[in-house]
């Protein structure tokens, strides 16, 4: 296991044993932060995507179409 997936996979154990409170107020930071709730957003566009049958795109091609238009692809 690489470095960065170690470390997050502590942090990710950290997350999980948080209590339900605990967990709400960690992701409403998340969510309140404009790059992550960008990146959030994104994600969950790629899945969404990713179950409609059409022209393949990859993530690297996504984000490239995003970057130009400024706007999700």
């Amino acid at each position: 296991m690489k470095a960065n997936q170690a470390t997050a996979e502590v942090f990710f154990t950290a997350f999980k044993t948080l209590r339900n409170k605990e967990k709400d107020a960690f992701l409403e930071k998340v969510i309140n932060d404009p790059e992550l709730k960008e990146d959030l957003i994104d994600i969950a566009l790629i899945e969404k995507a990713k179950k409609v049958k059409g022209k393949a795109i990859s993530a690297r091609e996504y984000f490239s179409k995003r970057c130009k238009s400024g706007k999700a692809a």
